[in-house]
């Protein structure tokens, strides 16, 4: 069964009624949906040592070996999924992604990761390592500098053994579960 109207303006009661259980059973695929596209990164070197898979992977592992919270590892792990449909702005789509699901200082954290990532590389390109300092009053500065830091710059590591996105399909799942926030949460409370 399908709703009736050609325009969202003359839809009723009783086409919603068809369209937000297929809605809901559409939202909670979302981490199917996401695993896949991460699988888009296998394989895609762009002249880095490792691909961007694994570059994911393995910032996500550190991140786990630290100790960090589930939400911080689903960030650490999806913080360049931007990168096969954003290439020019990898970390906004990223941030986008995980915005409804993630606190906000996790967002901001990944919204901006590749700006301080830049720190360690924007000078070979003729660009200002130092772009990230106009970030420096932000409460989540520091937070930032030490993703990179601890985990975003050394996870480029060919020797490290190739890891499975499956070790960490359980935290997506949980991560993606429900949103914090949307105008899509009361919706999938009830």
């Amino acid at each position: 069964m399908k709703a009736s109207f050609t325009k969202m303006s003359a839809s009723t009661s009783e086409d919603w009624e068809i369209i937000m259980p297929e809605q809901l059973a559409f939202f909670q695929k979302l981490p199917d949906r996401i695993l896949s596209h991460m699988e888009l990164l296998n394989g895609d070197y762009g002249g880095f040592a490792v691909d961007r898979l694994q570059h994911s992977l393995q910032t996500a592992h550190r991140a786990a070996e630290a100790a960090e919270d589930e939400e911080y590892i689903v960030c650490a792990l999806l913080h360049d999924i931007g990168d096969t449909l954003g290439s020019a702005n990898h970390a906004d789509v990223a941030a986008a992604i995980l915005q409804p699901f993630i606190s906000e200082e996790n967002h901001w954290m990944i919204k901006h990761h590749a700006i301080f990532q830049g720190y360690n590389f924007f000078h070979f390109l003729g660009a200002d390592r130092n772009m990230r300092d106009q970030f420096a009053e932000n409460e989540n500065f520091k937070r930032t500098a030490r993703f990179i830091a601890k985990y975003d710059d050394p996870s480029f590591d060919p020797s490290m053994p190739k890891m499975e996105l499956s070790l960490f399909e359980p935290m997506v799942r949980s991560v993606f579960s429900q949103p914090k926030s949307s105008i899509y949460k009361d919706l999938m409370d009830s």
